[in-house]
């Protein structure tokens, strides 16, 4: 059975940084497609960046693209999201999600409409001005 589960969200001034982590289990190799999202209050969820393992790509949204990086452990089927210069609109629970095991394809596609399989519960942001 897939689960995942998110840790190191918390509270930070702007400017400041923070590093999310995705653990994967359930899985005999690294999933090929595993993404971030976050959805903060009053808006609408947004895929903040997609690793897509098959072909070595990253795929980021405009909004953190230069501020954040992800990128992943595969010997620990770790996912990560390292997160500098936060900005108060950066402030939002961020959600893991990842397809299939067996699954492939375009994991920016899957990224951008959300169409990942398996979901984490969420780890909360928050950056103070």
């Amino acid at each position: 059975q897939v689960q995942l589960v998110e840790s190191g969200g918390g509270s930070v001034q702007a400017g400041g940084s923070l590093r999310l982590s995705c653990a994967a289990s359930g899985y005999t190799s690294s999933p090929y497609c595993m993404a971030w999202f976050r959805l903060a209050p009053g808006k609408e969820r947004e895929g903040v960046a997609a690793d897509h393992t098959g072909v070595g790509d990253a795929y980021y949204a405009d909004s953190v693209e230069g501020r954040f990086t992800i990128s992943r452990d595969s010997a620990k089927n770790t996912l990560y999201l390292q997160m500098d210069s936060l900005k108060p609109e950066d402030t939002a629970t961020y959600y893991c999600a990842a397809k299939r095991p067996g699954w492939s394809g375009s994991c920016y596609y899957v990224w951008r409409s959300a169409a990942m399989d398996f979901w984490g519960k969420g780890t909360l942001v928050t950056i103070s001005s």
